[in-house]
């Protein structure tokens, strides 16, 4: 690893500890950081800010980390895939099938309580896999082939369709109160984050996010093109749909419990390539701590610009997200490494 790629690394966890620790101290309840810190330490005794922190703070910083890094780490292997530098992991689909199998829970009342704490990331992640499923046959073409194009028209039309199928469940629902649970949860949020939340997102995106790093050659060969991979030996079809399906795994998983958070997969790796290049190998791990940093940042700004109302995260990255979008479009081209 160069001393540039070491030094960004370091800068990067720097700032994700510096977001942490004041994404644990500021909220409707300041906390001093030295406080904080004895808190993590074990030196604080009992008491409502111990609660505070360890209990409500840390799972939902640690949970924005996770997600964030994870959407990073898919958006940054999306855009390589589908050689199109406006892909992220909302592109395919998995987004939109994870949302309608929410929103189908909560409007049905699929079990009740504290049930739905386990039933609601349960129908998401079906509804992901469902969804992952139906375009990767729509995208197959004749012979089984499936090219960059294919996958980002048949996620296109599933979204469209299954966003659809939201809204209509949505509307007929006898129940007006669902309307506000499931708009917070379509527009993304870390609100609801648990300890037991975190096992599923951090092992998936830890295990997907090493897969990954091994792939990193023949990721960096699809930038030369279908016609270039081919020739330096990679058999792009069959490649692209095994990291579609893995990309597509780590995406219902991070969505299951988080909701749709839009654009960091979009944003981040764009800002990570500007910085290290579009090497795969360096790339990655940039991108991953960049998406940690920026999320944590972020659920940090929708909980505290509006306080005590927590605004969801999914708002302020779509805030973000949609002028840099506009700016990609206007620029007319993609950035470096990625192709057009």
């Amino acid at each position: 690893m160069r001393r540039g790629d070491v030094l960004v690394l370091g800068a990067l966890t720097c700032a994700l500890v510096v977001a942490a620790v004041a994404g644990l101290a500021l909220g409707p309840v300041r906390i001093a950081p030295a406080e904080v810190v004895r808190i993590l330490t074990g030196g604080a005794e009992p008491s409502p800010l111990r609660t505070i922190v360890l209990d409500v703070r840390l799972p939902r910083v640690l949970l924005g980390a996770v997600i964030g890094a994870g959407l990073a780490v898919i958006g940054t292997v999306l855009q390589a895939l589908v050689r199109n530098p406006l892909a992220d992991p909302f592109l395919l689909g998995v987004s939109s099938g994870a949302s309608a199998g929410a929103v189908a829970v909560i409007v049905l009342g699929i079990g009740a309580g504290a049930a739905m704490t386990v039933t609601i990331p349960a129908a998401a992640f079906a509804g992901a896999m469902a969804s992952l499923a139906l375009v990767y046959v729509l995208a197959r073409g004749r012979g089984g082939a499936m090219t960059g194009a294919r996958l980002v028209l048949a996620g296109v039309a599933v979204a469209y369709i299954l966003s659809a199928m939201t809204s209509l469940l949505l509307v007929t629902s006898a129940d007006a109160n669902h309307i506000q649970e499931v708009l917070y949860w379509t527009l993304g949020g870390l609100g609801s984050a648990r300890w037991d939340m975190l096992a599923l997102p951090a092992a998936t995106l830890l295990v997907g996010t090493v897969v990954l790093l091994a792939l990193a050659r023949p990721l960096d060969l699809l930038l030369a093109g279908e016609e270039g991979a081919t020739v330096l030996g990679l058999d792009t079809s069959r490649f692209r749909a095994a990291v579609f399906v893995l990309t597509s795994l780590l995406t219902g998983a991070a969505v299951a419990y988080s909701g749709a958070i839009g654009f960091v997969g979009l944003m981040v790796p764009h800002a990570a390539r500007m910085v290290v290049g579009a090497s795969h190998r360096r790339l990655l791990p940039v991108a991953a701590l960049g998406g940690a940093v920026f999320l944590v940042a972020a659920d940090l700004a929708a909980r505290t610009v509006a306080a005590p109302q927590d605004i969801p995260v999914g708002v302020l990255t779509a805030l973000t997200g949609g002028p840099f979008f506009l700016w990609l479009l206007h620029r007319g081209r993609a950035p470096e490494g990625v192709g057009a």
